[in-house]
């Protein structure tokens, strides 16, 4: 007695997909992330006229003393705009 084993075509089995599909999904999250860096880009500051300049530089500069370590900024709640704050050492 003689058994003849017949094999499907791989795709028909599921853990072929499985190991295909780890792959896949890297090269997709890849190039999606690669859209998103693409399309965030910073904005050059090149040929642009100096008062305009001088308001993204006031932008940054409010942002970076929002982001202040606490030790530094925590009781300068009240102090006025123009001061900066001093840098630890």
């Amino acid at each position: 007695m003689q058994i003849q084993v017949t094999s499907a075509p791989w795709w028909s089995y599921g853990h072929v997909w499985l190991v295909l599909s780890g792959p896949l999904l890297v090269v997709v999250a890849s190039l999606i992330s690669a859209v998103v860096a693409f399309q965030g880009n910073d904005t050059v500051m090149q040929g642009r006229d100096e008062s305009e300049i001088a308001a993204l530089r006031a932008m940054q500069a409010d942002k970076d003393r929002s982001l202040a370590p606490a030790v530094q900024a925590r009781n300068h709640a009240a102090t006025p705009e123009g001061t900066t704050l001093k840098k630890m050492p």
